[in-house]
């Protein structure tokens, strides 16, 4: 299957951002009839002001054993070699930070409980890689609501049916035709078995790719959305960093001292059209 894109470029999407309208505008004068636009979770999350400062947050005796123990001792010595990560990770994982880290474990805990805080990273889809501050993202509620509503909304604004797919970066791993997540995920055919997605996929070698969450129709099947969701995230890149330690180092600062004005000072892409293109005639 061969397949095009087109990337919206633009600014940081904070808290308020109307991102139906600006969706729109780019389906008005980019899509055709049976495109697929993809979302990223994380900036609609984010517009919609899904945020929690973990400044705020109080650890548990819980929430400071998973960022001292698990996270330095299991993941750091243990995990790490089931998991195959590289050695600039096992450090970041070695010298996981006490403080704030207890936080973030406790706001994970909160809002999805102690099995996905086991996770080092992206616990149940909370994320904190391009934001600022000591802010987290929460998952959105209802993805698969807000997809169709999307879809819909494109229709009525410019007359073009589109498919509507909100996708994570988080990874889902396939072994042959079975797909595992490590979040929850509307997505027929996609298994959220939590932590052991990421251990197992890593481990086995398995293929990873970017999670769709939700898809405004049941035209498409969870491979294929799992292969669009992959060309998205590659044509969306990064923006400041896959993880909060890479956009730290980018702007030369702490964790927890990226600013607004240091990410809105990036070109970021976070709606992706893919078109698939006709099969190949055979000579």
């Amino acid at each position: 299957m061969r397949y095009v894109t087109k990337t919206l470029k633009t600014t940081y999407w904070r808290p308020g951002t109307d991102y139906k309208k600006i969706v729109v505008e780019f389906a008005n004068t980019h899509a055709k009839e049976n495109d697929v636009i993809v979302l990223s979770e994380k900036a609609i999350s984010t517009s919609l002001g899904r945020l929690i400062d973990e400044n705020g947050i109080t650890p548990s005796l819980l929430a400071k054993f998973l960022a001292n123990f698990w996270m330095r001792k299991i993941w750091g010595n243990f995990l790490v070699v089931i998991a195959r990560i590289n050695r600039a990770n096992i450090e970041r994982m070695r010298n996981y930070p006490l403080k704030d880290g207890a936080a973030h474990k406790q706001t994970v805990l909160i809002y999805f409980g102690l099995f996905y805080a086991l996770k080092n990273f992206s616990e149940g889809g909370i994320d904190v890689s391009n934001l600022p501050y000591k802010y987290a993202c929460l998952p959105i509620k209802k993805p698969e609501l807000i997809a169709k509503k999307i879809s819909s909304f494109i229709v009525k604004k410019t007359g073009k049916r589109v498919i509507v797919i909100i996708s994570d970066s988080d990874k889902t791993f396939s072994f042959k035709n079975i797909h595992f997540s490590s979040r929850p995920t509307s997505i027929k055919g996609i298994y959220n078995i939590g932590p052991f997605a990421y251990l197992l996929g890593r481990f086995f070698q398995m293929r990873p790719r970017s999670t769709p969450i939700a898809i405004s129709c049941k035209r498409i099947d969870a491979e294929e959305a799992l292969r669009i969701s992959a060309i998205s995230n590659k044509a969306r890149k990064s923006g400041a960093g896959r993880t909060a330690w890479d956009a730290a180092n980018r702007f030369g600062v702490k964790i927890t001292d990226v600013s607004w004005d240091m990410l809105g000072s990036l070109v970021h892409r976070p709606v992706v059209i893919v078109r698939k293109l006709p099969k190949l005639s055979k000579a």
